[in-house]
């Protein structure tokens, strides 16, 4: 596996999710799909034969991170008749289809049950309605990672993180010293049975200041062209550090962070692509946040949030390169999604239409 992980391509050999491009990954020793078989055979005789049709996104790996619908686990009891608290809000998403659920805090309004939910209580509220938790974004401090690791395994998940960067620097040294302590993390981790994984911004995939002239205070001002998170995975050890890759913010940083000053002094442009992230090391990223964008130049990051499907993001193409459909769990985020108290409802509203995208999306087989 480890061999194979190893394996360097180019954007040249991703072209799109066609037959083409599965030839060309799969001769390069790459997981990825053997899902683009085309629609009809070859032959008029053999027209649709011999294919099936399955959900490119399992059914059982399909899931939320609740921020998405924090307006509503976070409400008090109201007459709108929407959804409110743990009980009621993963009622209806399991109503609408999710079967995991990736939690970003434990709290709930006190008016509910006249005190706060216990993650027990939380857990037995996933099990009635048969959702499995597959994360969460805590806090990850050495301090009181055996606490959060605690919850962790009282809600049954298998992956613990944060939708924080390790460091929020540009510096090599500080993200050595980050590596340091996630490995450490990691280690305790994985021998209860868990994983550590870190969530990306835009931010994470600009590039490290790690060479030229120093400043004032000694630190370098210039780059050798690596990307933050992509020396923190190079830095962390693959059995113990894992990654959720944001999918909607690692197009935005394809948008913004393009070019940087070499040693040198000299502009450089180098294009990030995401995909070409994951596919060398599949097994390093268990959760994705399936987050889509349209593009509008207009604003800042380059493109706005709307729900899965609705946007420009090319998530074919995206999940069936990849590959490994059976590991990767995608969890349906909107931070925009909360409709305030005009609309109450949108952000249910959204997770629905969200589901129902990401369900329509499927790959063709041979049988």
């Amino acid at each position: 596996m480890e061999e194979k992980q190893d394996r360097r391509f180019t954007r040249r050999d991703v072209f799109t999710a066609s037959a083409g491009a599965a030839a060309v990954l799969g001769a390069a020793g790459l997981p990825v799909l053997a899902t683009a078989t085309p629609a009809l055979a070859d032959t008029d005789h053999d027209r649709g034969r011999g294919l099936r049709v399955e959900p490119l996104i399992p059914a059982r790996n399909r899931g939320i991170i609740l921020y998405s619908v924090r307006d509503r686990i976070s409400a008090a009891p109201d007459n709108s008749g929407v959804p409110y608290g743990f009980e009621r809000v993963l009622a209806r998403l399991a109503e609408i289809g999710y079967k995991e659920i990736e939690f970003a805090g434990y709290n709930q309004s006190t008016e509910i049950l006249g005190r706060q939910i216990t993650p027990k209580e939380i857990r037995k509220i996933l099990d009635d309605n048969g959702l499995v938790a597959n994360g969460t974004h805590t806090q990850i401090n050495p301090a009181t990672f055996e606490q959060q690791m605690d919850i962790a395994q009282e809600l049954g998940m298998k992956n613990i993180g944060t939708g924080s960067d390790p460091t929020n620097t540009a510096y090599k040294a500080d993200w050595d010293a980050a590596a340091d302590t996630w490995n450490e993390l990691g280690r305790r981790a994985r021998a209860r049975g868990l994983r550590l994984y870190t969530h990306n911004h835009d931010a994470a995939y600009s590039f490290l200041l790690d060479t030229g002239p120093l400043d004032a205070n000694g630190k370098p001002t210039r780059s050798s062209g690596k990307r933050r998170l992509e020396y923190f995975f190079d830095k962390t050890d693959p059995r113990y550090v894992f990654f959720e890759l944001d999918i909607f913010w690692a197009y935005v940083a394809r948008y913004k962070h393009k070019t940087y000053t070499d040693r040198w002094g000299r502009q450089q442009t180098s294009l990030f692509d995401p995909i070409l992230t994951v596919a060398p090391q599949p097994l390093r990223f268990p959760l994705f946040h399936a987050k889509d964008g349209n593009r509008n130049t207009a604003v800042p990051n380059g493109h706005d949030m709307v729900p899965f499907g609705e946007g420009d993001i090319n998530f074919q193409q995206f999940f069936q390169t990849i590959g490994e459909q059976d590991f990767h769990h995608a969890n349906w985020e909107q931070d925009t999604a909360p409709g305030g108290t005009t609309a109450p409802a949108q952000s249910l509203d959204f997770a629905a239409l969200s589901y129902t995208n990401m369900s329509e999306l499927t790959i063709y087989r041979r049988r």
